[in-house]
């Protein structure tokens, strides 16, 4: 009996131990399996990067103008810094005038010695230098800038011909596909970094580009001195220029930006055609709807540009454009945020017709409009005087401004905030605002700024037109 017991053991313990070895052969197969399948899917750069590195080129100037010149933001909560300086940090700072510093990349677009680069990059240098991938330095010539759009177009002259790239189509580009970089981080020629398209069509607020550029977001690795390379897809095709990087530290955090390709090649053309850039111009303030400011305006979801301005004699005065129309449509392209309407206009044709559709008093609307062309200046900051004094119950303490001060601002009468509480200050609004109108009606006097308060209703949701620092915004108060 007990021999049985002890075989019936000893076969229980040889079955467990196979089972076990088979499933950790199982396991080995499977994960040997994984890994084989993961490799052969992840792309190989090797090729890209022997193709096309020959044409990237390194950019450094010479000369005081180029080192004071940094473009950026003021220091904010969310962003430090749009445009680094290009170059290694022991570069940065006390050299002296005449030492070349590394700045940033470049690529060559035509054999005949066109290179394409940020205008941030080279702005106001003496003098610009280009190493090339075999050590051959030139010195290159400035054709063009354009600012607005932060891309230089610098030519060096060669008795060979140069290698250049192929451009491609961003407007292909998916969200989530590889793409990869080639430049000069800190100094350090020709580093190569990948990532994915992050997303497209990106809007970015700068003092100095607007918003007239719809960046292609990346996840790839982009440091000081990767300004005015290329980004390729995996076809080996540039479809963009790397330009910016989101950054509370200096460094790269997994968030940067590129100009489209097909946007810079464009710019190209007009910089060797006539050495500057023409876009088109509607001539409004606009600014982005807020769940609160759609419903006061009478949309289900916010959507489209609020007009917070009409500048005076504007292509959008003249075909009709309003004060606090909603632009949901431009030339057949519909806006979703307010962002996208410059970028529409900018490409637009000057002289040529374009129909825009607003939402006016809760109603479509179609008009047309002939584009004209961007100035150089197409805003103006006003000055803030104010004079007589009220209050209300909604907690706004506010004074008229006077006849002169009205019409040195172009007004023809509105209301200074002095004070906030309550309600007022739960809306936004802050001591020395500028109320220009009020739930759709101009607020010339204090009797009318009054009036409208007394009329409010328990539940309503009132617009604000204000001017802050030259600029019109719409905030909302919300009746309890």
């Amino acid at each position: 009996m007990s021999m049985n017991t002890d075989n019936r053991e000893l076969t229980s313990m040889l079955n467990n131990k196979l089972r076990l070895w088979s499933q950790f052969t199982i396991a080995m197969l499977l994960s040997s399996w994984i890994g084989v399948t993961s490799s052969a899917d992840l792309p190989d750069f090797t090729d890209l990067v022997k193709s096309n590195e020959v044409a990237v080129v390194n950019i450094s100037t010479i000369g005081e103008g180029a080192r004071n010149n940094r473009r950026g933001t003021p220091r904010n909560e969310q962003l430090e810094e749009f445009f680094r300086r290009f170059g290694p940090p022991s570069e940065r700072n006390n050299q002296p005038r005449s030492r070349p510093r590394s700045l940033g990349s470049g690529f060559i677009i035509e054999d005949t010695g066109y290179i394409l680069t940020n205008n941030h990059v080279v702005a106001g240098a003496e003098k610009i230098m280009v190493r090339l991938s075999n050590r051959t330095e030139f010195e290159a010539r400035l054709v063009g800038a354009d600012p607005r759009s932060d891309l230089a177009l610098i030519k060096i002259d060669s008795e060979d011909e140069l290698p250049a790239l192929n451009m491609g189509d961003s407007d292909e580009l998916e969200v989530g596909e590889w793409v990869v970089a080639i430049g000069s981080p800190f100094g350090f020629d020709y580093s190569v970094t990948a990532g994915i398209v992050s997303a497209k069509g990106r809007s970015l607020s700068n003092p100095e580009t607007g918003s007239y550029v719809p960046f292609i977001q990346t996840d790839v690795a982009i440091n000081p001195g990767n300004s005015g390379g290329p980004l390729f897809n995996l076809a080996g095709e540039v479809v963009g220029i790397n330009s910016q990087i989101y950054s509370n530290s200096g460094g790269f955090m997994g968030v940067s930006f590129a100009i489209p390709i097909e946007m810079a090649m464009d710019v190209v053309e007009q910089l060797k055609e006539k050495g500057r850039v023409s876009r088109g111009w509607l001539g409004v303030e606009i600014m982005e709807l807020t769940r609160d400011l759609a419903l006061g305006f009478g949309l289900d979801r916010p959507m489209g540009a609020l007009v917070a301005r009409v500048m005076p004699g504007s292509p959008a005065e003249q075909g009709g454009v309003q004060e606090e129309d909603i632009i949901i449509e431009f030339d057949g392209q519909k806006i979703e945020r307010s962002g996208e309407l410059p970028q529409f206009v900018g490409r637009a044709e000057v002289g040529e017709k374009a129909r825009v559709r607003v939402v006016r008093g809760g109603k479509e609307k179609m008009l047309s409009v002939e584009i004209g062309e961007l100035p150089e200046q197409p805003g103006e900051t006003l000055p803030m005087e104010q004079k007589e004094t009220s209050a209300n119950k909604f907690g706004l303490r506010a004074r008229e401004l006077s006849e002169k001060v009205s019409s040195e601002m172009g007004l023809n009468g509105a209301i200074e905030v002095i004070a906030v509480d309550g309600l007022s200050r739960d809306s936004g609004l802050r001591a020395g605002d500028i109320i220009l109108r009020m739930k759709t009606k101009p607020t010339q006097t204090l009797d009318v700024l009054e009036s409208i308060v007394n009329d409010a209703s328990s539940g309503d949701v009132i617009p604000i037109l204000i001017l802050r620092d030259g600029r019109r915004i719409f905030l909302t108060i919300k009746v309890p």
